[in-house]
């Protein structure tokens, strides 16, 4: 006997909505095959009917309005790809009240409100799956959640924003500013018009707080990831860690330590010898550490149209299978048995920036003087910093603020760059209002933490 197609409902119909629309129209005989049964979006929601209408043909209903979809007692799955905390929030929050699963795209809801999803799918016993929420088509959701159970997880470092890894490669070949280069990805499509979730690190943010959930059993918790973009990086900082031999990316890392769980976005200096610091464009990777099994790398596209409907449909298949397993034998959302979340939460605290342990690279603009390097390598010592490696730049004749109305010459300053062994970041926060108050130190200190990824 053959089952009837399992039928689903799609909120928005957008890149990925359509995506999801063409492949399975595609492989929709391989996937019966995988999935036992067939798999049919029968209802799609979209603010704007006509375009939905084009994509879709006869092939599926035509709504305007979201909850419709979730009233229909036929339809089995809700996908929501709408985006956002707000409506999308209410919406799948409804399609779990009215007992249907729920596959999204969306890392955002999750990152901050997943807590209170995934409570109210567990008791009304339907599954949540969110594998292109994070890192577009790559599986690692699944790498992490299934592949790797058998691991204690040390690390995760990803380049799981495809945007900023654009911008950033362009500065790198290019040697052209920030600002010239965010105009261009918006010109090409790879940036949004408002392109503030991306460049200043909350989407990879919304990333790295889901896979430090499911890498380490620990409840969603975003408000306490630290977040930093690349709007503040320059050219300059680029070609320097370069002649140092790293790259610089921006890196969403989350690492178990004695004292808990670090989880922070920011640029990083990583050796240009990793399998990661060459990974251009905008293309996701990432990498993860585990006890048993070492270091594996997962690559790929990080967004579009077909990437993200890989993932999403992947779910679909999931959630058919599993469709009439009893809810206890299923894998859990977030990996782990959702009763032990609370108590790692407790054992396992996601620590302040000021606690996390890592080493830097600093950019000091200094008055080109006899005993400048002396003074600042003093006060790294007195802290306890220990120095990697310096360079230090041919002086260049800068008028710079020391030039009075007066006509008073010009003095030589240059670039002193320091790249430090590991610290604690409040030692070297402290360390920096140091070096900053020393009169021959005459602009604001460059930071940028660097990870070796060992």
């Amino acid at each position: 006997m053959t089952m009837k197609p399992i039928q689903v409902g799609l909120l928005g119909i957008g890149t990925v909505g359509s995506g999801v629309f063409n492949v399975l129209q595609r492989n929709q005989e391989e996937i019966r095959r995988r999935a036992g049964r067939g798999i049919e979006v029968a209802m799609v929601a979209d603010l704007d009917v006509e375009r939905a209408r084009s994509v879709v043909g006869s092939q599926a209903r035509v709504v305007a309005d979201a909850r419709e979809v979730i009233a229909n007692p036929d339809i089995d799955i809700v996908i929501e790809l709408i985006g956002g905390y707000g409506v999308a929030k209410a919406l799948v929050l409804e399609a779990i009240a009215a007992g249907k699963h729920v596959v999204t795209a969306n890392k955002a809801l999750l990152a901050v409100h997943g807590t209170e999803i995934f409570a109210a799918a567990a008791a009304k016993g339907v599954m949540v799956a969110f594998e292109a929420a994070v890192a577009g088509g790559i599986p690692i959701i699944k790498a992490l959640r299934e592949g790797l159970t058998a691991n204690r997880i040390q690390w995760i470092a990803g380049i799981i924003n495809g945007t900023t890894n654009f911008i950033l490669s362009e500065m790198r070949s290019k040697g052209l500013d920030f600002d010239i280069v965010l105009k261009e990805a918006q010109r090409l499509g790879y940036a949004e018009a408002d392109p503030t979730f991306d460049i200043e690190g909350v989407d990879a943010a919304h990333k790295a707080t889901i896979m430090s959930a499911i890498a380490f059993g620990i409840p969603v918790q975003f408000d306490k990831a630290h977040v930093e973009g690349i709007t503040k990086l320059s050219a300059a900082d680029i070609r320097y860690a370069e002649q140092l031999g790293y790259r610089i990316k921006l890196l969403g890392i989350t690492k178990r330590t004695d004292k808990g769980v670090e989880l922070r976005v920011h640029p990083s200096l990583v050796p240009s010898k990793r399998l990661i610091a060459n990974v251009e464009g905008a293309m996701n990777a990432v990498v993860v550490q585990a006890d048993a099994v070492g270091t594996t790398l997962y690559y790929g596209k990080g967004a579009g149209s077909e990437p993200t409907a890989s993932a999403v449909i992947a779910d679909l298949v999931d959630i058919t299978r599993l469709n009439t397993a009893d809810p206890e034998h299923r894998v859990p959302y977030l990996a782990f048995q959702s009763h032990t979340l609370s108590e790692a939460k407790d054992q396992l605290p996601v620590l302040p920036m000021s606690e996390v342990v890592t080493s830097y690279y600093l950019r000091l603009r200094v008055a080109d003087e006899a005993g400048v390097l002396a003074k600042v390598t003093g006060i790294l010592a007195g802290a306890g910093i220990s120095i990697d490696a310096v360079l230090q730049r041919e002086a260049d004749e800068v008028g710079g603020a020391a030039t009075g109305a007066d006509g008073a010459p010009a003095i030589a300053q240059t670039d002193l760059i320091i790249l430090t062994h590991d610290t604690r970041e409040g030692t070297m926060d402290a360390a920096m209002a140091e070096m900053q108050a020393l009169p021959t130190v005459l602009a604001p200190i460059t930071r940028i933490r660097k990870e070796e990824l060992a």
